[in-house]
């Protein structure tokens, strides 16, 4: 079975100029995990949910700290300071645009390409989706999903 009878040729496609919030509400309107990034009908990247948390990652503190009593009077307004910081810096990354957190080393497969050579390449990479290519230019994108859908004749 190729690649070409069973992935999707109606492709999302966000551009690299898109905020990265725009692309989060775009992945939840269409109920999808990813899109391509596409400029000129090129794949430069994808961003994935998976781009999207990892924005909320909080660097591990590492070491053990206990406060003196002077600092335990402190902590409750070091405290909300931060939480100030985290909530404006949540709020600048979602002005930014996807480019700047998707996903630039990726995979793709051609229209001829096996379901198999597809599936292997999925799981060596850990990925989800891979974009179908005709040459450069993108013509559908294959997921898990749509593999499990035809092998199962679907």
């Amino acid at each position: 079975m190729k690649v070409k009878d069973i992935m999707s040729s109606s492709v999302i496609v966000c551009s690299p100029e898109d905020s990265i919030s725009s692309v989060a509400q775009l992945l939840k309107k269409e109920d999808i995990s990813g899109v391509p990034v596409v400029s000129a009908s090129n794949v430069m990247g994808i961003v994935s949910e998976g781009d999207l948390l990892k924005l909320l990652e909080i660097p591990e503190h590492g070491g053990l700290w206990l406060p003196s009593p002077f600092e335990v009077i402190e902590i409750p307004i070091r405290e909300l300071i931060s939480w100030e910081d985290t909530k404006k810096m949540l709020s600048d990354v979602g002005s930014k645009p996807v480019s700047d957190i998707m996903e630039k080393d990726i995979f793709t497969v051609s229209l001829e390409s096996s379901v198999e050579d597809a599936s292997r390449l999925m799981t060596k990479h850990k990925v989800n989706r891979l974009p179908v290519l005709d040459g450069d230019k993108l013509v559908g994108i294959i997921t898990r999903g749509d593999i499990i859908r035809g092998l199962a004749g679907i």
